[in-house]
């Protein structure tokens, strides 16, 4: 392999590092927005948010020269707008099985748990799309599944409706990833990650009208007044969506699907302690635990392996 792939790779590795640590911050802004406006609204408006912002970037990058795929073919175009639709169509069932799990009465724990079991799912499709991985990440999967139970499961585990949406919720963001693993190689990341958070915030739009603004809308519109609505909504779209997710399109570039998803477990890991300093929530013995086990699969999925690990 060339010293520039490596390089890449190590790059793009820190890459989704940084968006696990924007999206484990997130998890708090997720509940407390859901709960002030809605969860669907919640989603919609935040996605809208986050592709607006990326518009800018998009228009500003342009107009400096740091976006070099910008399509100029209709074949070009049609890839991207393909591609786009469908990361959308996978984000938007997934973040709102996840949103509304969250609100229905799943702990944030379990929630985490849940959700991050795509790095179990994202290997076992890579199979099927002839993207094997070596037997360290098989190894590092099975260790962050380990830690990632003793990190976020306190007490008995008890499967509830919340749990099933989170486990199909999961099953959705492991095709999510590897739809980006198929079309980033081709497409400009900014604009398809633009286009996945205009498609997710309209179609969510559309259930966000029946269940929560015609249900009471003098209520609905009362909840964009308290600040406590504004301030995880905006920390949302900007950071989780148009920071994270369109960093996560750029870092998944030449790197195997399944080491991509176990780096991004990191998420869970940065979301408890993120509560640790900033909440001042203490950390027990078994969560430490959970921690170091997760940071243990994560490197051995770095390693060089017999399939092409990386």
């Amino acid at each position: 392999m060339k010293t520039t792939d490596k390089s890449l790779q190590r790059r793009n590795s820190c890459i989704l590092i940084f968006t696990s640590f924007v999206w484990g911050i997130s998890f708090v802004a997720q509940s407390e927005g859901g709960d002030a406006i809605g969860p669907l609204s919640f989603n919609s408006i935040r996605s809208i948010i986050g592709s607006l912002v990326l518009m800018l970037c998009i228009a500003i990058f342009d107009k400096i020269g740091i976006l070099t795929k910008k399509p100029e073919t209709k074949e070009q175009q049609r890839t991207l707008l393909l591609g786009g639709v469908l990361c959308g169509f996978a984000l938007c069932i997934a973040t709102n099985l996840q949103q509304i799990a969250i609100s229905i009465g799943a702990p944030v724990g379990k929630a985490g748990f849940l959700t991050a079991c795509y790095i179990l799912l994202v290997p076992i499709l890579g199979i099927f799309l002839k993207r094997k991985c070596g037997i360290n990440v098989w190894i590092g999967v099975v260790i962050a599944v380990v830690g990632l139970y003793l990190l976020c499961i306190d007490g008995e585990f008890v499967i509830k409706t919340p749990d099933i949406l989170l486990m199909l919720c999961a099953l959705c963001f492991s095709f999510h990833i590897m739809i980006i693993d198929h079309f980033t190689p081709k497409v400009d990341g900014f604009r398809m990650s633009c286009i996945q958070f205009m498609v997710t915030g309209i179609i969510t739009a559309v259930p966000m009208f029946f269940f929560e603004i015609k249900a009471d809308f003098s209520d609905w519109l009362g909840g964009f007044a308290n600040l406590d609505a504004w301030i995880p909504l905006l920390y949302a779209a900007i950071f989780s969506c148009a920071v994270g997710y369109t960093l996560q399109i750029i870092g998944q570039k030449g790197l195997n699907p399944a080491v991509a998803s176990l780096l991004m477990s990191l998420e869970s890991v940065f979301s408890v302690l993120a509560g640790w300093v900033l909440l001042k929530q203490k950390l027990s013995g078994k969560e430490l635990l959970g921690c170091l086990f997760i940071f243990v699969a994560v490197v051995l999925a770095q390693l060089p392996g017999k399939k092409g690990g990386m």
